[in-house]
């Protein structure tokens, strides 16, 4: 005996995402503006000005990736049911990568899903974080094992907030751009190669390109079944750099910026990549301050991290590895052998 449950049907999670000075906006509901404390300070105020609600709030929580986890997930959900939040209310991420990710994962589980919208502050959220719905939190395992897809209603990219962004973290966003890149546009990497993303001009073409390319990819797999996992690249090895150094030596996009240094030379060592292919990608990202090189204490246990990681399964890992520019392998038959020597060179660095 069994009963059918008939839930197929198309959803349209389409959403447009707007690269231009925030339009002056109303909204009939009760809106949270989350946010961190830094943030706030440069650029709420501007925000404020662009953006009125029938009912208002701010929700503040700590700046950084180490407080990615569930007590600042709580502190947002408490003061949505303190105000009475319901499904009808909204949320909107105003910060970089971290806040989106916290505020789009708590808009996932509050009442089982209500909206919000993305409005970056970072380059690399512009570019990367804000784009395809991925939300989530850290935990003592790894980066990002805790979440959920859950798609903005909108996002709304402002080049005005970059104007106050630290050295650091405008590299960390290059890197990101780097890797839409090397992934999908070798016309694109070219573009960079020659191009001054300092030019407020040319770093809007940039940031448009790479949003349009990551738009692209999650139109055809959003949930990362296949395609999507290549915007990966840099990042399954990134990530164990990150969780070695407990959040706190490198920015996101400094250790991606490693982690595509490390997958170009296990690429070079299956005869997939180029030396010169890989020196170029080397120079583009060290044109922009970003870190190259890191010291691998002990390869073994670098290696089991990876197991930690969502795309990996019980006996294989899954590595983005380049093709090239321009074109990448999602492969899980990396010999394990060929991964190890990769690492010894970066503990011999």
């Amino acid at each position: 005996m069994q009963v059918n449950i008939p839930l197929k049907k198309v959803v349209d999670n389409s959403y447009d995402i707007t690269i231009d000075s925030l339009p002056k906006t109303y909204f009939d509901t009760k809106i949270a503006i989350v946010t961190n404390p830094k943030v706030a300070g440069l650029h709420l105020a501007y925000l404020l000005s662009k953006i009125s609600a029938k009912e208002l709030y701010i929700i503040t929580v700590p700046d950084g990736e180490e407080y990615k986890n569930q007590e600042s997930i709580n502190t947002i959900l408490e003061s949505l049911f303190n105000h009475r939040f319901n499904r009808k209310s909204m949320l909107i991420a105003f910060g970089g990568g971290v806040i989106g990710d916290m505020t789009g994962y708590a808009a996932s589980i509050y009442q089982r899903g209500i909206n919000f919208i993305q409005i970056p502050t970072t380059l690399l959220s512009q570019v990367d974080a804000s784009v395809g719905g991925k939300t989530g939190m850290n935990n003592s395992y790894g980066k990002n094992l805790i979440g959920a897809f859950h798609q903005p209603k909108a996002v709304l990219i402002d080049p005005h907030f970059l104007t106050t962004l630290p050295p650091r973290e405008f590299g960390a966003g290059v890197a990101e751009i780097v890797k839409m890149a090397v992934t999908f546009n070798k016309e694109f990497f070219e573009f960079l190669q020659s191009a001054d993303l300092n030019d407020p001009e040319v770093l809007q073409e940039a940031i448009k390109q790479a949003v349009q390319t990551k738009a692209d990819v999650v139109a055809k797999d959003e949930k990362e079944h296949g395609l999507r996992a290549a915007l990966n690249y840099g990042h399954t090895f990134g990530h164990v750099i990150e969780n070695e150094t407990k959040y706190k030596e490198y920015l996101h996009g400094e250790a991606v910026a490693i982690g595509m240094v490390m997958a170009n030379e296990t690429a070079v060592s299956m005869n997939l990549m180029s030396k010169d292919e890989a020196l170029r990608v080397k120079n583009l990202l060290e044109k922009y301050n970003l870190p190259t090189s890191y010291s691998v204490q002990n390869s073994n246990s670098f290696y089991e991290t990876f197991f930690l990681d969502k795309k990996s399964s019980d006996s294989d890992i899954t590595f983005i590895i380049p093709v090239g520019i321009g074109d990448v392998s999602i492969t899980n038959s990396v010999d394990k052998q060929i991964i190890i020597s990769v690492l010894d060179h970066f503990g011999d660095a």
